[in-house]
């Protein structure tokens, strides 16, 4: 069986997240102490006691997704699991991926994603950006409807997540005030998301030469395909898997077309690290042929370890 890693984004963060995984194996917060150590805060209290406001600030929800990831994908492992064949990761999901390749240490990723969530923070200060879901509405018909409305303010369509779902990024004041406008264009629902950063859009272009130099020293070559968003290419060399990371943070997210890679890279089995199924949900909107699952519990890790019949 030829199985993809796959590793969630920001979104999927919950009070209390992994907490019965945890009770059951020690290794989850194991981890979770080793990246409080890096942080220099304590990572396992805010997972399990919040407050959600304070998940949901970017600076706490990157490393606090990336490391819940890790110590699922650690688990899985230590308890006999298949070593996937390939991986991928939604959004700040791919850091968790090149960790997962070996292309970068535990010590080396929890460290520069704390720095890329500050310099995000940072890129859009005083919550001038957000995000919004679009729902029901074509990829390129949400993409005309940002041209349409951006006005002089950044509006982009920037997580492409599945078919009738896609994601927008930009100023405040113009995702609120199209709204209305991708409703009127078809779509089932226009949502704003409770996010403190512009993601992907070009709001968050000052942060990408200064992350860029922190991933020139630490990313190396990887020991199995990585799928990257930028380019919904799969990527081993140092070299490849940089010149795509330089993009990453202001550029779409192309999920639907880096699932699609997976499958032509020969993967029939997707297993999801972290919290949420998010991802698990998505795969089987974008290929029904392809088989899915999340590992977040101690029964989605014996589901996952135990062979189909």
């Amino acid at each position: 069986m030829t199985i993809s890693a796959v590793f969630p984004g920001q979104g999927a963060q919950s009070v209390g997240m992994l907490s019965e995984l945890a009770q059951s194996y020690a290794e989850v917060k194991t981890t979770f102490d080793q990246a409080s150590e890096i942080l220099g805060y304590d990572l396992w209290a805010l997972a399990q006691e919040g407050p959600a406001e304070k998940q949901s600030q970017t600076e706490f929800t990157q490393p606090l997704m990336l490391v819940a990831s890790i110590a699922c994908y650690r688990l899985y492992l230590s308890q006999g699991g298949q070593a996937p064949s390939m991986a991928a990761g939604h959004s700040l999901g791919e850091y968790a991926a090149l960790y997962a390749a070996g292309a970068v240490s535990f010590e080396d990723v929890v460290s520069t994603v704390k720095l890329r969530a500050e310099l995000m923070r940072d890129a859009a200060p005083n919550n001038i950006g957000g995000m919004a879901a679009i729902i029901g509405l074509d990829d390129q018909a949400v993409v005309q409807v940002c041209a349409d409305n951006k006005g002089n303010d950044v509006l982009e369509a920037v997580n492409f997540n599945a078919p009738g779902q896609v994601v927008v990024s930009g100023h405040v004041a113009a995702l609120e005030r199209s709204l209305g406008a991708f409703k009127e264009a078809g779509a089932k629902r226009a949502l704003m998301l409770s996010v403190s950063v512009p993601n992907h859009s070009a709001l968050m272009m000052p942060a990408v030469e200064p992350l860029y130099q922190r991933l020139q020293e630490v990313v190396g070559d990887a020991k199995f395909p990585v799928v990257q968003n930028f380019s919904a290419k799969a990527a081993t060399s140092k070299d490849a898997l940089l010149s795509n990371l330089k993009q990453h943070v202001a550029a779409p997210v192309k999920w639907v077309d880096c699932v699609s890679e997976l499958k032509a890279l020969g993967a029939m089995q997707m297993f999801e690290f972290g919290p949420g199924k998010v991802l698990t949900g998505l795969a089987k909107r974008i290929d029904k042929s392809l088989s899915a699952a999340c590992v977040e519990s101690p029964d989605s890790l014996a589901a996952v370890l135990t062979p189909a019949e």
